[in-house]
């Protein structure tokens, strides 16, 4: 089977814009700073990240994944058959195995408040979902 890499690499990157943004408006909308700090207020985030750069870093790992949802369309297309249909199955199931059981977890024993971890899930779940779209619009043989 061939495979256009480019095509792969291009729908990965374009996804991976695709998904930041997405990433952006849920923390910003959703999750909010207001409970950041209330969380932080509490003891129940540190104040500062372990990390230097947190944000370019998150970045960079949601590029990363954009670019994995890509390729998995492009190997399921075979399967599957190209178009939206497959790139839902892709983003539905990779988001769901990166946003859903750790933040479930996280809902059902953190203390911070459950629109934190809801938030992040849905980030996750739905920018897999988005990611994949955008790698199957722009896919071509």
């Amino acid at each position: 089977m061939h495979l256009n890499r480019s095509r792969i690499w291009l729908g990965g990157l374009a996804g991976g814009v695709v998904w930041n943004a997405w990433s952006f408006a849920v923390n910003r909308f959703v999750v909010t700073d207001a409970r950041y700090l209330a969380a932080q207020n509490a003891g129940l985030f540190l104040k500062t990240p372990r990390y230097p750069m947190f944000i370019v870093q998150w970045i960079v790992l949601v590029f990363i994944l954009a670019i994995a949802v890509s390729h998995l369309y492009a190997w399921a297309r075979a399967g599957l058959g190209p178009g939206p249909g497959t790139a839902l199955k892709i983003g539905f199931l990779s988001g769901f195995f990166a946003g859903f059981p750790n933040n479930f977890a996280q809902e059902t024993w953190s203390a911070v408040d459950r629109a934190l971890p809801f938030g992040w899930m849905i980030e996750m779940w739905f920018g897999a979902i988005l990611a994949a779209l955008v790698a199957g619009w722009l896919y071509k043989d």
